[in-house]
């Protein structure tokens, strides 16, 4: 993207968050109506695969397009965040939208919205599925954005698979103070008669899970019940009635990834695509997802290193997330692990930081640059010894934060807290 050309882009997406309504009520009657006015585009996106949850979600988007493209698969996905620029969101057959098509959507968007309020992502929503539907794929793969009864996503009549990722407590004001609360809310994506594709859940989320689907008639392909997936012979091994695999191990690295790839193998599964062992297994050795437990290997960030020593990147923000984190380090016990860590106000720090304290050397606190919502780095290394970290230090920026945190024997520096600093580093990294 040329500067000119991001210009333009930043100076619509600018435009489009002055549209905000001044009261947020979490209400599908913005997005509907101003899709009405597009012409109804979400009803032309065939093969949807709609997926909700806590966590996982975009690593369970990643492994179906990888699996899906490996079977030969025309595939456009909508997902969320994007890391360093908007068209990471927006998917065509393989290929991040071009710049010029990004402009000409969001232009007619805004124009056919006619000044009308509507939140950023309801907007954004609107302008991918307009893309989607000019240019349609075998399959859709949606990510939802907040929750998922009242999310922007949340518009199909029929989607081919519903699916909800692992359920635990994030977004508590928007969503509900407890796990079944929050479950009620990502339950809003299932439909009648559409299957549902339910991820591991706690008794909790499930419990709530099965008895909405029961109500609204959404037919559940449940793990452990309908499917299961475990690490077995040195990969993963998937079983259901209809399919009975044996496959190498997921190409995103973490226990947790295990039940993200079997997930997204449920999907199709249930789906019913004509799908061979050698796709899957090609899927999931060349799956990409940045910044989710990412090597970075090069670059500006990591030219700061001494010798012998690692950079890892990680964007998981909430305490699942940091649990997943924290059975990572477990693992890796032959170098010692130091932590550089910020996260928006909006989260449980102290949560985040309990699954790792015990297995981290130290760690470095920093604020999520570009984010009036970051905590300080004071506040964060607070959290940080609230969660029993015992060394503990701060810094101005990302890279005195990784100089200060590689120090001593040759050891790992995980960088973690935000997907909002984890695109930054990428970013920084790259020497943009």
């Amino acid at each position: 993207m040329s500067d000119e050309t991001e210009a333009r882009v930043d100076a619509i997406l600018a435009r489009l968050l002055g549209l905000h309504p001044k009261l947020i009520d979490l209400s599908l009657d913005r997005v509907k109506r101003l899709l009405r006015d597009l012409g109804d585009p979400q009803d032309a996106m065939p093969n949807i695969i709609h997926v909700a949850g806590t966590n996982g979600k975009g690593s369970t988007l990643a492994f179906l397009r990888a699996c899906l493209e490996a079977g030969g698969r025309r595939v456009n996905v909508f997902s969320k965040p994007h890391l360093m620029r908007f068209n990471e969101r927006i998917r065509i057959a393989g290929k991040l939208i071009d710049d010029e098509s990004l402009i000409g959507l969001l232009e007619e968007c805004e124009r056919v919205n006619a000044g009308q309020s509507i939140t950023y992502f309801e907007i954004t929503t609107a302008a991918a599925f307009l893309a989607f539907a000019r240019q349609p794929a075998d399959v859709t793969l949606i990510e939802t954005g907040l929750g998922g009864r009242f999310d922007a996503s949340n518009v199909f009549k029929a989607p081919r698979i519903t699916a909800i990722t692992p359920v635990s407590l994030d977004h508590q004001h928007f969503l509900g103070d407890t796990v079944a609360k929050i479950a009620f809310e990502k339950a809003g994506i299932f439909k009648p008669r559409v299957p549902a594709v339910l991820a591991p859940q706690t008794p909790e989320a499930e419990a709530v899970l099965m008895t909405r689907a029961t109500e609204i008639g959404a037919p559940l392909f449940r793990f452990g019940q309908d499917w299961r997936a475990w690490p077995a012979n040195n990969g993963l091994h998937y079983e259901s009635r209809s399919w009975n695999f044996d496959l190498p191990p997921p190409g995103l690295l973490g226990r947790h990834q295990y039940d993200n790839a079997g997930t997204a193998i449920a999907c199709l599964d249930r789906a019913g695509f004509d799908f061979g062992q050698i796709a899957l297994a090609d899927g999931l050795r060349h799956v990409e997802w940045p910044a989710r437990l990412e090597r970075l290997n090069e670059g500006k960030l990591v030219d700061l290193l001494p010798p012998g020593w690692e950079l890892w990147l990680d964007g998981g923000h909430n305490q699942a997330g940091g649990a997943a984190l924290g059975a990572m380090a477990r693992e890796w016990q032959d170098k010692p692990l130091h932590v550089v860590f910020g996260m928006l106000e909006s989260h449980d720090a102290t949560a985040f930081l309990k699954s790792l304290a015990p297995n981290i050397a130290g760690i470095v606190t920093v604020a999520v640059p570009g984010e009036e919502a970051s905590r300080s780095p004071a506040s964060a290394a607070e959290a940080a010894r609230a969660a029993g970290v015992k060394n503990v230090d701060i810094a101005l920026d990302v890279a005195a934060a990784v100089t200060k945190a590689a120090t001593g024997k040759p050891g790992r520096v995980l960088i973690c807290g935000s997907l909002y600093l984890a695109g930054h580093v990428l970013a920084r990294n790259a020497g943009r």
